[in-house]
């Protein structure tokens, strides 16, 4: 197992790492099964590596990230016209806002052809369950709800039901929903 620890914070940039660190592991193991958390799933789709893995496990998956970007701005008070304007703008609640990112974001659709497992949170406050149904159903993805989960699996029990749920679908036994 190799850890990426990426240090970009935009698609564009994490997309070059991930991809060179796919293509390295590729050349020096063969098969590759990539396990991603949140935006390091959605940076993965991004990063044109469809056809380096074997097999990918996403928790709770960034999938559309327009949707959340949009969310931001509206709970930010923030017009598409005013973020144009600026470039970015800084929100009370941490996150910075960016034109460049929304842009990406619809240019740069999701397109993904990996055998794809996701685990999901009900608790999920980032992805709401109806958008990441929605992606598993267009990209033939399995998905498995872990009632009591999170969007940040982090809890004994949440890391044991995490632990399980990989271990069950590389056995043939997922839990789709």
């Amino acid at each position: 197992m190799t850890g990426l620890d990426y240090r970009s914070a935009t698609p564009w940039e994490a997309g070059k790492e991930i991809r060179d660190a796919a293509e390295r592991l590729k050349g020096e193991y063969g098969r590759i099964t990539l396990i991603a958390n949140s935006i390091g799933a959605y940076f993965s789709m991004n990063a044109g590596i469809d056809g380096l893995l074997d097999k990918a496990y996403f928790i709770s998956p960034v999938v559309d990230m327009e949707r959340l970007i949009l969310e931001l701005m509206n709970r930010a008070g923030v017009t598409e016209e005013r973020l144009r304007e600026l470039g970015v703008i800084s929100t009370a609640f941490g996150e910075e806002l960016s034109w460049a990112y929304l842009r990406f974001a619809r240019e740069h659709s999701v397109t993904w052809i990996v055998p794809t497992e996701i685990l999901y949170g009900e608790g999920d406050t980032l992805t709401p369950y109806e958008t990441v149904a929605a992606f598993a159903k267009a990209h033939g993805a399995g998905l498995t709800v872990m009632k009591k989960g999170e969007h940040w699996f982090h809890t004994q029990e949440q890391m044991r039901f995490l632990d399980g749920w990989i271990k069950r679908s590389e056995s043939g036994e997922g839990e789709d929903t």
